[in-house]
């Protein structure tokens, strides 16, 4: 198998850097991306043949355009991006700053399409590419006081999967990873937004109280498990459009579907009565 070049945002830390790791470690090439080259520096000096530290912040178009220009001049090209660089604010959606949930949809969604954007081009031409966007099991399944990272995380699912219909017929592919809770520390870097309002104490105050009391043992998931089970999916023969990491996040997701399976064939008579009589044997879609 030929080596592959990723390039991965948020790669200082966390899933991102396990991911860096764990590719590395089997042969691949990476260029590992975060706002800081610190520990990405560290991650480069120890691989100096495969790994490249660029400084990213994905929400500016020079550096997401730079990124882009030193992986295609160091590797010749780029056949994964990884878009992991996150953040999340905790907070009844009432409760948020408006500063607060647009840098959160500046770096989850409109950062994580923008650089798809740079990249496609260079994939098109090789006819050769995944496009590996990161959701999290809140991008299926939302959570009071944590809507605003998940709506994020919708947002980043319906690109994905109109993106895999656009690019499939011409060799690339895309698919959406939906993580569970992870030991990544992002307890330490996650903080709630605007002052608590008491009527929702019970939803969003709950959540804002948990969070201090967290410990990375509640955290099942293993990130250099899921840097594995990424890798596996990535280059298999035929890589899923979906895919769900943590027995968390395969439980909240399960019960999901459930859910709006239930409600959607419990609704099934209403929806065809909103139609003019006999035009469904005609719709385009």
């Amino acid at each position: 198998m030929s080596r592959k070049t990723w390039l991965i945002t948020g790669a200082s830390s966390g899933l991102g850097k396990a991911l860096a790791e764990h590719v590395l470690a089997h042969g691949d090439q990476v260029v590992a991306t975060a706002g800081s080259t610190r520990a990405t520096t560290e991650l480069a000096a120890r691989h100096p043949q495969t790994a490249l530290a660029v400084k990213l912040d994905v929400t500016e178009p020079a550096d997401r355009e730079a990124a882009v220009r030193a992986a295609e001049e160091r590797f010749g090209g780029i056949d994964i991006l990884v878009n992991n660089a996150a953040i999340d604010f905790i907070g009844a959606l009432e409760e948020q700053e408006e500063s607060d949930y647009r840098r959160l949809f500046e770096v989850n969604f409109f950062g994580a399409v923008a650089l798809t954007r740079v990249v496609l081009p260079g994939m098109r031409v090789r006819r050769s590419g995944v496009i590996v966007n990161v959701s999290s099991m809140d991008g299926l399944a939302s959570l009071a006081a944590n809507g605003y990272y998940s709506a994020s995380k919708f947002a980043l699912e319906g690109f994905t999967e109109a993106l895999w219909q656009e690019i499939e017929p011409i060799g690339l592919h895309a698919m959406i990873i939906q993580p569970g809770s992870f030991r990544t520390g992002i307890e330490n870097r996650t903080r709630a937004s605007g002052e608590p309002i008491e009527d929702y104490a019970a939803t969003a105050g709950a959540f804002r109280a948990m969070m201090g009391g967290l410990t990375p043992q509640m955290f099942p998931g293993d990130p250099e498990r899921a840097a594995a089970a990424i890798r596996q999916v990535v280059i298999a023969p035929k890589p899923p459009h979906r895919v769900v990491l943590g027995s968390d996040a395969q439980r909240r997701i399960g019960v999901k579907l459930d859910h709006l399976r239930a409600e959607f064939e419990a609704g099934e008579e209403l929806a065809y009565s909103t139609d003019f009589p006999g035009a469904a044997d005609n719709a385009v879609l």
